[in-house]
């Protein structure tokens, strides 16, 4: 059930508001060609994001065309590695989807408190908001290293939520994957999809959650446009 009085808007970053594959492909097939001189197809890749750049690097090393190890020495290793690639092209390709900066302005004119929460190291993270001009939208960010548990746990979103000052009920989060259902619904917040991102490879009609909008903007007309119609027709 839609509720009227949300105070603060929780957002993932990729796949929800920006298309970062590009650059997570580049890294990943940066560290791939150094490790064993293969690479793998960026569709591939892209249904490896969703839970932190260690599993990105854990679920390459294990893709049957490559077939390194994967104890955890070998993973951090390989981590190290997919490390300076990325930092080499975060953000060189990463686009903003079409209807967030119309949704993040609208929902700050609305009164809204706004954060990032995500499952991508800080390291990456903030660069790669200031580097794309949305960083300046947000008044809290929460990176996949800022708490002991990642998505799909629920800690993060209830941390971003004392963060903020709201109560989880008092908080929408829109994401794109399984990872923002699950911890969304854990912590007791209504939650969003949009269609386009990137789910670990799923369909997001699968997903438990309150509502699959087109963008950012048709997320903000999914919480406050048709309640205030609704109000005004009362």
């Amino acid at each position: 059930m839609k509720q009227k009085s949300y105070r603060a808007i929780l957002f993932d970053l990729d796949g929800t508001l920006v298309d970062s594959i590009p650059d997570l492909a580049a890294g990943a097939n940066g560290m791939l060609d150094e490790l064993c001189g293969i690479t793998l197809p960026v569709v591939t890749i892209s249904t490896y994001v969703g839970k932190g750049t260690e599993v990105l690097v854990r679920r390459c090393l294990q893709d049957s065309r490559i077939g390194l190890p994967t104890d955890d020495a070998s993973v951090k290793k390989a981590l190290e590695v997919f490390n300076r690639h990325y930092h080499a092209v975060n953000g060189r390709e990463t686009k903003v989807y079409p209807g967030t900066i119309e949704g993040l302005e609208a929902f700050r004119a609305k009164g809204m408190k706004l954060a990032v929460v995500t499952n991508k190291p800080m390291e990456f993270t903030q660069p790669l908001l200031e580097k794309i001009g949305l960083a300046k939208y947000f008044d809290a960010v929460v990176g996949g290293d800022t708490c002991a548990r990642k998505k799909p746990d629920p800690l993060p979103l209830l941390h971003t939520c004392g963060l903020l000052g709201v109560r989880p009920e008092e908080a929408l989060a829109v994401g794109d994957s399984i990872n923002d259902a699950l911890a969304a619904r854990a912590a007791g917040i209504t939650v969003l999809a949009v269609p386009y991102g990137y789910n670990e490879g799923l369909d997001v009609h699968t997903l438990d959650i309150d509502g699959i909008v087109s963008g950012i903007d048709a997320a903000y007309r999914w919480a406050f446009e048709a309640a205030e119609q609704a109000s005004a027709g009362a």
